[in-house]
């Protein structure tokens, strides 16, 4: 299935209304499934999407649902995720395509393999069945693999799905639920009176709306920043790529500190390089340097920063404008990122060598997505401090699909005014400015 762009069909196009109950900015994977736990509970929706739906991240990423390896206060979140992942595949016919293969955290060394079990305490505690494995234990589970790994951590319970066809599945059950869909549709800004949010301005109108929900994953700092709103937030771009039909090695997702591959329903692979996260310096790199120094340490050996075409674009972005203007949401509809030649390239030898039973194998598709990170590598979950019915969703750091579903309950929760059902200080906006230190969660 090829990678969604601007040019792509626009298939979710629902009327604009006059009012909602909830507006969402995004039709990301937190976006749409916070929309779809609206829509059940009631509450009129809109999803305005300034490109197409899951066009961004939401379909560009590795297709992992896991728990093991999470931020401890992420995991309740992604257990429960989990387990709405296979209510969903239910509802679909299994369009989103998941499926129960586990995950494997392979040690190239003695020290990674005891690097990765100071998780296994976390997994006892929430009752996750992560276990250990030792080198002949990883043999058995690992058809025809390169004898590269001395041991493993492994969660048998996780899954994987389908990223190119799980969020537009998602979108149509929400849509039957009475949620309103409308891709080419950007927001331009929030209205307020009072103090209080009262609509969203998009480029085809002013649509009234109680309550905001922004779910705009790369682009959230930006349109924070037009209402003088400061995220810290930076995005590095990943290149993926996808094998033909390949014998199966393992029937779920497994990477090292090196190379990482997950089976696919159509009987390929997903590949993916886990130390090559490629960032173009811009101005909110300056910006928000310190805020980031920490993170920055813990991925120093995979951070690679890239000149790129549009350095003076990146240092000199547009901050503001008027609702009336057109923004830079409507210049570029599809963040849609050429893969990394290298990147590319490497995958292939990497497969080869980690995993001669697909040497044979074809690479049919590469590409590349944008991933938005936080200082801290976890997701914001919260209201806006300083503006009343706004809420933001957004920051998930390369590990947002699989946790999709259970943010968008939890931000469906909050927006109703609900007991969201976990703690959710770690996920809070003000962290940020508090004084708080900034630890970074794990960066995979």
């Amino acid at each position: 299935m090829p990678v969604l762009s601007e040019n792509s069909p626009v298939t979710f196009r629902d009327k604009l209304p006059e009012a909602v109950d909830v507006a969402i900015i995004g039709g990301g994977i937190a976006g749409i499934c916070t929309a779809l736990f609206l829509a059940r509970d009631g509450v009129s929706v809109l999803v305005c999407e300034k490109g197409r739906v899951a066009g961004e991240q939401s379909s560009r990423n590795w297709g992992w649902v896991r728990q093991m390896g999470r931020d401890e206060a992420e995991l309740p979140i992604m257990m429960d995720s989990i387990k709405l992942w296979e209510g969903l595949a239910g509802e679909t016919d299994n369009q989103v395509g998941f499926a129960r293969g586990g995950t494997m955290y392979l040690a190239d060394n003695e020290e990674e393999l005891a690097e990765f079990e100071q998780w296994l305490p976390i997994a006892e505690q929430h009752g996750l069945d992560t276990r250990a494995l030792s080198r002949s234990e990883l043999r058995k589970l690992l058809a025809g693999a390169a004898d590269k790994w001395c041991g493993a951590i492994c969660t048998a319970s996780d899954g994987r799905a389908e990223p190119f066809q799980a969020v537009p599945s998602i979108a149509r059950v929400a849509q039957n639920a009475g949620c309103r869909i409308i891709e080419n549709c950007a927001v331009r800004s929030i209205d307020t009176q009072a103090g209080t949010t009262c609509a969203v301005i998009t480029e085809l109108g002013r649509v009234r709306a109680n309550t905001v929900v922004c779910a705009a994953g790369a682009w959230s700092t930006t349109l924070l920043g037009n209402l003088g709103i400061s995220l810290p937030q930076l995005v590095v771009r990943n290149t993926v790529a996808r094998t033909g039909s390949a014998p199966e090695v393992f029937p779920g997702c497994a990477g090292s500190h090196q190379f990482a591959f997950r089976r696919r329903q159509d009987g390929g692979y997903t590949l993916a390089l886990s130390d090559t996260l490629e960032h173009f310096p811009g101005a909110d790199s300056f910006r928000y340097f310190f805020k980031f120094l920490p993170a920055f340490k813990q991925i120093r050996h995979a951070l690679r920063l890239r000149p790129g075409k549009d350095l003076v674009a990146r240092l000199f972005p547009q901050r503001r404008w008027q609702a009336d203007e057109v923004t830079p949401f409507e210049r570029t509809r599809v963040l849609n990122p050429e893969p990394s030649p290298w990147a590319a390239g490497e995958l292939r030898r990497r497969m080869v060598e980690h995993l001669p039973r697909l040497a044979g194998v074809d690479i049919e598709e590469s590409w590349a997505g944008m991933i938005d990170a936080t200082p801290d590598f976890v997701p914001v979950l919260d209201q806006v401090p300083g503006y009343p019915g706004f809420y933001l969703a957004a920051g998930f750091s390369g590990h947002g699909f699989g946790i999709g579903p259970g943010a968008g309950r939890v931000m469906a929760r909050l927006v109703q005014g609900k007991p969201p059902g976990y703690d959710l200080t770690r996920f809070r906006f003000s962290r940020f400015s508090d004084g708080s230190p900034i630890i970074p969660g794990p960066a995979v």
